[in-house]
């Protein structure tokens, strides 16, 4: 079975007939690039693939000849969205609805993750409440490293703002079992949402807000890939970071 072919479709709630009507090949073909690992001809694999919005090269690896030496961690990139924006309202939700162990957040203000889901924070709750890990990671509204950062933008001091207002959405989260919050004071280069074996990656570009950077979603599939390099800064600022509490703003 193409595993991958199968959950990214799953993920994007893909059937084999919509596939299948968009290569224009009939469903039992696509269904046997499914069950029995079929390889697709070239011009399909790149159809589905553009369809899929992943790289060809995670759903149809290629022959260790055909490789040139390419890094096998390379394979754990999914997809690649131009902007932030670009990455489904949906994903975010089911993503967030559907983690069993871990989710890591890491960001300066994070204002959208809120904004565009007013229920985030009871959602964050039920699934502490179900057993999973919930660490949210703040940029201090009064470090050095957001006031670095609000000036790189040229925003007016208003960075500090955004990050008290972010934060109101979580206070019902403090002291909730399995949720914590705290704030950093780093230089943050990306930020970093994972749920459970899911990362998606948001690079920051000098002078632009973390908004109009692209969105790199990668999938964990061995260890010291780039999924365990990236979740490892997060640790490293995790431990550098302090427990925020409502009485602190």
């Amino acid at each position: 079975m193409n595993e991958r072919l199968r959950t990214v479709m799953l993920q994007r709630q893909v059937t084999p007939e919509d596939l299948a009507a968009s290569c224009q090949v009939d469903v039992k073909t696509v269904e046997r690039w499914i069950s029995i690992g079929r390889q697709p001809l070239r011009r399909h694999q790149w159809a589905v693939a553009k369809h899929l919005g992943v790289d060809m090269s995670y759903l149809w690896p290629p022959e260790e000849d055909e490789a040139q030496g390419q890094p096998t961690e390379q394979t754990e990139l999914v997809a690649a969205f131009p902007n932030r924006a670009s990455f489904p309202q949906k994903s975010w939700v089911r993503l967030l609805k559907t983690a069993q162990e871990h989710i890591d957040v890491l960001v300066f203000s994070g204002t959208f993750f809120a904004q565009t889901n007013p229920r985030v924070a009871a959602m964050l709750a039920e699934r502490a409440d179900a057993g999973v890990q919930v660490r949210l990671c703040f940029g201090d509204p009064s470090g050095k490293a957001v006031a670095v950062r609000d000036d790189e933008e040229g925003i007016g001091g208003t960075l500090s703002a955004k990050i008290r207002a972010s934060l109101t959405y979580y206070r019902k989260l403090i002291g909730t079992p399995g949720c914590e919050v705290r704030l950093h004071d780093t230089t943050l280069y990306n930020s970093l949402f994972r749920f459970d074996d899911v990362l998606l990656v948001n690079p920051h570009v000098w002078g632009q807000p973390a908004s109009a950077n692209p969105l790199f979603e990668l999938r964990r599939l061995e260890e010291d890939g780039w999924f365990d390099h990236y979740t490892g800064s997060f640790d490293a600022v995790w431990e550098t970071a302090k427990p925020w509490s409502p009485e602190s703003m």
